[in-house]
């Protein structure tokens, strides 16, 4: 109850100003693209004086202007400032927001969030809400993949999958491919660095591997991380196949900020290129190679496993 006064107090023109300002400058100085950043942070200035954000009386409100304003150019979706209604601490701790981490894999058995074996010899495994760190999940995940290693066809369910940890992305891969391969190539701004990501040359027990029918399921919720592992199965493992709605479109790794005890900015300071394309999903999301609604994604990749089983 203790953040109900913070989350209500209403906000002194002056304060305002001081947190657009920061966000301008943090943008500017972070932001992957360096000329988007600098067009953001005059956006900003321009915008406060003009006195857009007068009308904002609480962090909400200002939460959700200033987010509208950032994504305006490019429509970034990782750029923004999020409200929590819990606050922040002033110091960010590594310990506490590992431990954190920890409880929510921990509340979501990992991430694995159903497995079903369908007749057919055909698997149905979810894997929501997000994908969890390596060092948290990978053993759960690993347990998963080993399960369902002897399925005849497999249902892979990313659609309410908000996104995660690209080493995990690389461990699924590994189950799902036999030998090493790269994913994609992340490049920092601030470091000027490119670090690749290859699938794992060994993973613990038995794999799907890459041979037999995958189907992977996705749509709107489909978010970042999770739209990385689709995209590099569409890309990368022949006989893969996407179904359902078109997702969010976010490639880019961010960086939070705190600026007010309710208010982060996140600022997007890196971005992935696919080994097989190039490019990737930002601002496009991946287009399914069966394109339906997300709700009707599951029954129509089932029934296309089995003709495929039938088939062969």
């Amino acid at each position: 109850m203790d953040s109900i006064p913070d989350l209500m107090a209403r906000m002194e023109r002056a304060e305002i100003s001081e947190i657009v300002q920061r966000a301008g400058d943090l943008v500017a100085e972070h932001y992957v693209f360096a000329d988007v950043g600098a067009r953001l942070r005059d956006l900003l200035a321009d915008r406060a004086a003009d006195d857009a954000y007068g009308a904002v009386v609480d962090p909400p409100a200002l939460a959700g202007v200033v987010t509208e304003d950032l994504q305006s150019l490019n429509g970034d979706l990782h750029l923004r400032l999020r409200h929590h209604v819990v606050p922040l601490p002033e110091q960010w701790d590594e310990e506490a927001d590992r431990a954190a981490r920890a409880r929510d894999a921990a509340r979501s058995l990992d991430g694995v969030a159903k497995i079903d074996r369908l007749d057919g010899n055909v698997v149905h495994l979810v894997i929501a809400p997000q994908l969890f760190p390596v060092q948290l999940a990978g053993a759960t995940l690993s347990l998963a993949m080993q399960l369902v290693a002897n399925a005849d066809a497999l249902l892979l369910d990313l659609r309410e999958n908000r996104g995660g940890d690209p080493r995990t992305v690389a461990l699924l891969c590994g189950y799902l491919m036999d030998e090493p391969t790269h994913l994609v190539t992340m490049h920092q701004r601030d470091t000027g660095e490119t670090v690749q990501s290859w699938s794992p040359a060994y993973v613990p027990g038995p794999r799907f591997g890459p041979n037999k029918p995958l189907y992977v399921l996705v749509g709107p919720t489909t978010f970042s991380g999770a739209e990385e592992l689709a995209y590099d199965l569409q890309q990368l493992r022949p006989g893969s196949t996407v179904v359902g709605g078109r997702t969010r479109g976010g490639a880019h790794p961010c960086e939070g900020y705190r600026l007010h005890p309710h208010l982060e900015l996140t600022v997007p300071v890196a971005r992935a290129i696919g080994a097989a394309t190039g490019t990737n999903w930002e601002g496009t999301g991946i287009t399914p190679d069966v394109p339906v609604p997300a709700a009707d994604a599951l029954p129509i990749a089932y029934r296309l496993a089995l003709a495929a089983l039938g088939a062969q």
